[in-house]
């Protein structure tokens, strides 16, 4: 899920940044520009944790900006099929509930839900079992199996299910601990 990993970036610069502190503003320009973006490819990128290297600087032509390449390690989160998470519910309604690990985002389908569990409606909609002792809403923490991921340019889109052993409420929002084990 998550990986330390060297990437490179070209990062342009307007002219007023140059100077004694050239070195903190492409710093400050790289981690503005990558933290917190996706790329299909690797991943999300959480954090940079260090630069490595700072290329020689090639002037635009008409412009007066200055490309430097920037070879830097940064922490991305790259979700695979198969990989158990556990994730904090966002929304839940009758199709089922979307869940965050993280910058992931996962969507868990009624028909991946286990067959006691019924949608209940309401102000706060849930999925509760038969018996009311699993009650799985908003703000609930959930374990699950990533049954596919779809890698697009810039998103990544993962499909979950909690109809498996070892799967689902893991502590409810008001503190209560589900039916797994720790």
């Amino acid at each position: 899920m998550f990986f330390h990993i060297v990437l490179e970036r070209n990062i342009q610069l307007h002219p007023r940044y140059f100077g004694k502190n050239l070195r903190e503003n492409i710093a400050s320009k790289l981690m503005k520009d990558v933290e917190g973006t996706c790329s299909g490819r690797h991943g999300f990128v959480v954090a940079i944790t260090s630069i490595e290297e700072i290329g020689k600087g090639l002037i635009r032509d008409g412009t007066g900006f200055v490309t430097f390449p920037v070879k830097y390690q940064c922490v991305v989160c790259r979700p695979f099929k198969g990989e158990i998470l556990e994730a904090v519910v966002t929304m839940v309604n009758k199709m089922g509930f979307f869940a965050e690990a993280g910058p992931v985002q996962i969507f868990i389908s009624n028909l991946l839900i286990p067959d006691d569990m019924e949608f209940q409606s309401g102000d706060m909609p849930n999925y509760t079992t038969s018996d009311g002792s699993v009650k799985i809403q908003k703000d609930s923490e959930v374990r699950l199996k990533l049954i596919g991921t779809q890698v697009d340019a810039t998103e990544i889109f993962c499909i979950g299910t909690i109809k498996d052993d070892f799967l689902g409420l893991r502590r409810s929002p008001s503190g209560k601990t589900g039916n797994l084990p720790a």
